[in-house]
This record gives C-alpha cells, structure tokens and sequence, in this order.
C-alpha cells in the first residue's frame, strides 16, 4: 500500500527512523544494512513495506527496492518474521542473503542469529527457485570456486580471528584486487581486523 517515504529525516538510530512528510512523522523500522546506507542530510527516500497484522501496524523501510524484494521474500518462508527477516539483513548484506539462498549455503543463512539448521533449510528450499529466476542468476556461477579466498579465511580463523568479521574484510580486499594470492589476502586482512 505504501510503496516509499520520502521526507525530513528527523531521527536516525541503527534500528529505526523517523521521517517527516508534510507534517507526518512516520516511525519506520529499518535494517542495519540500510542503516549503514542513510546519509546523514536532512531529505530522505526509504522503500516501505507495510505489514498489517491483527493487533499493528508495522512500517519497514528500506534503501533499495532490492532489500525490498530479499525482505518480502524472507518473511513469505513459515517461521522466519519481519524481526528475523529484518535481523538477517542486518546481519548480511542484500547480495549475500541473495547469493546464499541462490548457492544453497546453509551455513551462511545458519549464522544468522536466530537461524537454526532447520529454517535455514527451509529458507533455502523454499526461496532458492524463486531467487534463480528473479534475479535471472546462473546456478554454476554461483558455485564458490575461489580456494584462495576459503585458504585466508581458514588461516584468520587458526589465528583467532572472528570468522564473519574477516570474510567481510576478505571480501572487501578480493573487490579491489581480484587477482589476489593467499599471502597478499592475509597480510592485507591483518592490517585491517
């Protein structure tokens, strides 16, 4: 029903902000993902999704219509509500929630807090047909083949390192330089964890 807001930001905390819209402050819940998108100026467009339910009325808001689809998808899976939905885009990025469905990694979707074995599953089988299609994605490419990427994480975790934490930084080094060796992947990661 309501589709975006656009206004005033007047209140910004990592779970929620408020919007004014021609004099309307609308309370909107928001991921930390999106969180982490919101520029700090005063005007501000969010993608909404109203959820109505017998005893509320919730908005959501998101920064991109992508996070839009990945949320609505999330929350069409028994078991998994609006908070879990919102805590898994918090957790991981609208492209690793996509890629992980996509590419059926369970643990990925499992280290969400909250995210046992079984709904991790569920998620999986439920929504992986509906994300190949939708995002037009190839199962093969999906499949990861990067050894030197798994190689670094496995060397940052016998050094103790959070292994969530250094993927996040693993992946930020492979952007920049794809052609990276093992070496060069863990000296940079350790100049950054």
């Amino acid at each position: 029903m309501i589709t975006h807001i656009e206004g005033k930001l007047v209140e910004k905390n990592p779970t929620d902000v408020v919007i004014d819209c021609n004099g309307v402050g609308y309370f909107i819940n928001i991921s930390f993902h999106t969180f982490s998108q919101i520029p700090d100026k005063e005007h501000l467009r969010l993608y909404t999704y109203l959820q109505v339910r017998e005893d509320s009325q919730s908005l959501y808001g998101f920064s991109t219509k992508m996070e839009r689809e990945i949320f609505v998808l999330l929350i069409s899976v028994s078991g998994i509500g609006a908070n879990t939905a919102r805590t898994m885009l918090s957790s991981l990025t609208p492209d690793q929630v996509k890629d992980g469905i996509a590419s059926g990694d369970v643990s990925l979707i499992q280290s969400v807090k909250g995210i046992g074995l079984k709904t991790a599953q569920r998620v999986i089988i439920d929504l992986k047909d509906k994300v190949l299609k939708v995002y037009g994605l190839d199962e093969l490419s999906l499949t990861p083949n990067n050894t030197d990427k798994d190689e670094a994480l496995s060397a940052l975790d016998v050094l103790g390192f959070n292994r969530k934490q250094s993927e996040k930084v693993v992946d930020k080094i492979l952007q920049a330089q794809p052609d990276a060796l093992v070496e060069q992947i863990i000296k940079e990661a350790l100049k950054n964890l």
